[in-house]
């Protein structure tokens, strides 16, 4: 599930906002699909389109707090509600009323038709027929040259077997041979099957670090992602003593002018693997990294089912093939629109879901780089996550002072924490000369 939740305060018209809710629905067509088996495949079916209510609550006559309590219950609830894939509709809204100018929408999508770039799309567009609606300013929006299904017959066709075999067969290279399992130190041992069970724990990092980071992928000549990308996989392995790291990353996948404007699942996961054996410093491992990046960019179209199709991965009940960590950097803000005497501000909305062991997301703010550690409950108590985000802050502010140092032999803890461990390691005993053991040494 996709949800986005924001906090409307002014003077909204709820009949605006199902206008343009409507509008939308009718633009997209990924609003309006569902999915059918046919032959035991999937098939896209798109539905006609017809007038959707967006569902109203009223929470006015509750006091503040039982106002909080039950938009908490309700978020939480919404967020985890499952879709129906054969009937529809994947695309569901409500919007809460707090106050005669105080609202809580909420829409929430199936990822199926949905991806992070078109949350963004949702909301503009969104935002725009409402302003139709209210103000009778047309929206301007161009009609959309193309839709995702056109989209996904151009890309079957243009996948045909050379240019699918081209692409895979860098995959086939780079994810050769054992692909290891991320050993992390966890709480439980992992179940035979494994669940989705999560909980998410963010921290705020400093600006000035964030600056550091941005200075320091300047002088390499990398982006942000790439530097954070490995300082994420040298503290993994650190962590682990494996030395052999894969982390799972998203795409955004659109390399074409016409799919920009479109809702609609085009995001892929590709897979970056880095060999930290031998020490290196960050730089040189960050030089590594670049490489790979770009190759990854440059063979990005083949979709992450078909490698693991045919990479054939050993494959387990208890943990996700190929990788078990997921990496991601929201490097592009979502700008909220801005109203002459209203606005909109997005809300957090987390869902007790972890696809993998441990995903870590960045996201830069104008406070600083604000880090998200979304883990699987039934390995990781809550302690210990927070325990490994106070390492990672630690691990990120050493490489940014000592790039060219061997990775191996830069401090992840604390100072404090160093200077505990050395207490602990202080297991020296000074023996009184008339005690039974000095005097046994003294006659041999």
């Amino acid at each position: 599930n996709m949800p986005m939740v924001c906090r409307l305060t002014g003077n909204w018209v709820p009949q605006a906002l199902e206008k343009g809710w409507n509008q939308l629905i009718e633009r997209h067509e990924s609003l309006r699909t569902v999915f059918h088996e046919v032959n035991g495949h999937p098939v896209q079916q798109i539905q006609p389109y017809a007038f959707r209510s967006l569902p109203q609550m009223d929470l006015t006559k509750l006091s503040p707090e039982e106002q909080e309590r039950e938009v908490k219950q309700w978020i939480q609830t919404e967020v985890e509600a499952p879709f129906d894939l054969e009937q529809g509709p994947l695309f569901r809204g409500q919007i809460v009323k707090i106050s005669e100018e105080e609202w809580i929408l909420l829409c929430n999508m199936h990822h199926i038709i949905s991806d992070g770039w078109s949350m963004e799309i949702l909301l503009q567009e969104w935002m725009a027929f409402y302003e139709e609606a209210v103000g009778g300013k047309s929206t301007e929006l161009a009609p959309l040259p193309v839709q995702y299904a056109d989209f996904a017959q151009w890309q079957r066709e243009w996948l045909k077997e050379e240019v699918l075999n081209q692409q895979l067969a860098y995959w086939k290279e780079e994810l050769s041979g054992e692909l290891p399992v991320l050993m992390l130190p966890m709480d439980r041992p992992r179940p035979a099957i494994q669940t989705h069970h999560g909980l998410t724990h963010t921290v705020l990092l400093s600006r000035s670090l964030l600056d550091k980071l941005n200075e320091l992928s300047r002088q390499e000549g990398v982006t942000l992602f790439m530097t954070l990308l490995a300082s994420y996989q040298s503290f993994l392995a650190r962590y682990t003593g494996q030395s052999d790291i894969l982390v799972g990353s998203p795409i955004a996948n659109r390399n074409y002018r016409e799919v920009e404007g479109l809702i609609g699942f085009f995001v892929n996961t590709l897979v970056y693997r880095a060999d930290l054996s031998g020490a290196p410093a960050f730089q040189e491992l960050l030089s590594q990294v670049r490489k790979k990046a770009l190759k990854a960019y440059e063979y990005q179209d083949v979709p992450f089912e078909k490698i693991v199709e045919v990479i054939q991965p050993e494959r387990s009940t208890s943990h996700s093939p190929i990788f078990q960590t997921m990496f991601t950097l929201q490097n592009t803000r979502q700008e909220l629109p801005e109203f002459h005497g209203r606005s909109i501000k997005a809300m957090e909305s987390y869902a007790s879901i972890a696809k993998f062991d441990l995903s870590l997301s960045a996201a830069e703010v104008e406070e600083g780089l604000l880090l998200s550690f979304v883990y699987k409950t039934d390995l990781f108590d809550s302690g210990t996550i927070k325990c490994m985000a106070d390492h990672f802050e630690n691990w990120l502010n050493v490489i940014v002072e000592h790039p060219d140092k061997s990775l191996a032999k830069l401090p992840m803890l604390s100072e404090l924490e160093q200077q505990q461990l050395e207490e602990w390691n202080d297991t020296a005993i000074t023996y009184p000369r008339e005690s039974v053991i000095y005097k046994l040494f003294e006659e041999q």
